[in-house]
């Protein structure tokens, strides 16, 4: 909002108005204000939850310092949610169609965090939300999120021409050959570690000929919501320690606000050999809200937690991440820069099939590791719950380093 009306006073030469205009400003003040939002306000918030009773159900796991957490404020991922979205609705163009679907995913899924939270804490139900409803709404945003890429025209890849340039005069006068570009729309991805590095989820139906093209919207829809899932639901199972969700979110946003920069700018994505995605700049904007919020909640969220994000804040934050990487079209690296997420996801699948498998052979069930999820299998080995979450961040921040480089990895 701030932004058009500083377009308005720019208009009527207003002094410092046109500051508006540059996307590191305004990300800049996304990031100040979220964070500020969020370490201002989380206070009040914690004390209104403390104040209706919303306090954390815990279950006994025989892990040491659980008792201690009993009762402290859940639901806090509120205060992520509006640490997001407000800066984001002062500093963003919100007649960006990038910005709009990151804000829908912010309030979908958010609202489905809300009523499992809220399942848990007033109806006094441990399992929450029943699982099918969960998929249910983590399928119905794929659909939109899947849809408005394939299908609004403001979605689009500005590609070389191969061979051929233009003739321009640029600022100065002086006349410059650049190489003719061309917008393509389609189903088109990045695949790290290669120099052609495009891939078209239609090759996938490479058997159906010429019809593949016309049905490739179909791989990609479905590619969308298994990432949506996949990367919401590891979030929400690497919730479980303070601090350890909150901090490798924040880590991962950063590494995607870079890609949104490069991918935005031509000259930049002509450079890497990546793809550029016009207007999709305005997703760094975004993107800073959701650092700024992370980082804010840290403050009340780290070791010992004052407040837990509960289902609200992480499977809003698994989805933020997940259709920003889908809309950057770097969602093949996910498995990389997501590692955390899919390791402690990885973890859950394969304690549960080797239990029901050796049950079923054995007759007992048995286990690989002490416990699952993986950070629960640290604590049982007798690490504090501190150094669990640093080094975890540490890995974090290694494989953060590792999707960077890729960009010059051909």
């Amino acid at each position: 909002m701030l932004y058009y009306l500083f377009q308005y006073l720019s208009d009527l030469d207003f002094p410092g108005a046109g500051m508006f205009q540059y996307i590191s400003f305004r990300t800049g003040m996304a990031v100040i204000f979220s964070l500020f939002f969020a370490t201002i306000t989380g206070k009040r918030i914690i004390r209104l939850l403390q104040k209706q009773q919303i306090g954390e159900v815990v279950r006994d796991l025989g892990l040491e310092g659980q008792y201690q957490k009993k009762g402290t404020p859940t639901m806090g991922g509120i205060i992520i949610i509006g640490s997001i979205l407000i800066p984001t609705l002062l500093f963003a163009k919100l007649e960006n169609v990038y910005v709009i679907l990151m804000i829908i995913t912010t309030l979908w899924l958010g609202t489905i965090g809300f009523i499992d939270d809220y399942i848990k804490v007033f109806k006094k139900d441990k399992e929450g939300l029943a699982g099918r409803f969960k998929i249910a709404g983590q399928i119905g945003l794929g659909l939109i999120v899947g849809l408005t890429l394939y299908l609004n025209d403001d979605v689009i890849i500005r590609e070389r021409v191969p061979e051929k340039t233009v003739v321009v005069e640029n600022t100065q006068g002086q006349i410059q050959e650049l190489p003719k570009m061309r917008d393509v729309k389609g189903t088109i991805t990045t695949v790290p570690f290669f120099k052609n590095n495009k891939f078209d989820y239609s090759s996938l139906l490479g058997f159906l000929g010429e019809n593949a093209k016309k049905y490739g919207w179909i791989v990609f829809v479905l590619a969308v919501i298994f990432i949506i899932t996949a990367v919401s639901n590891g979030v929400n199972m690497t919730d479980g320690l303070d601090g350890l969700a909150t901090g490798t979110s924040a880590i991962v946003g950063s590494t995607l606000g870079v890609f949104a920069y490069l991918s935005g700018n031509i000259i930049y994505a002509n450079y890497l050999h990546i793809l550029y995605i016009p207007f999709s700049e305005e997703l760094v904007v975004f993107i800073g809200a959701f650092i700024g919020a992370t980082v804010g909640f840290l403050w009340y969220n780290s070791y010992p937690a004052q407040v837990f994000m509960g289902d609200t804040g992480s499977l809003t934050l698994g989805g933020i991440i997940a259709v920003y990487a889908i809309m950057i079209r770097i969602e093949l690296l996910i498995p990389i820069l997501c590692g955390i997420f899919l390791v402690e996801n990885l973890s859950v699948m394969i304690q549960v099939s080797w239990f029901k498998y050796t049950k079923r052979k054995y007759g007992e069930g048995r286990r690989i590791f002490k416990m699952a999820p993986l950070h629960h299998h640290y604590q049982m080995m007798g690490y504090s719950e501190p150094k669990i979450v640093t080094r975890f961040w540490i890995v974090g921040i290694v494989l953060a380093i590792l999707t960077v480089v890729t960009l010059k990895i051909r």
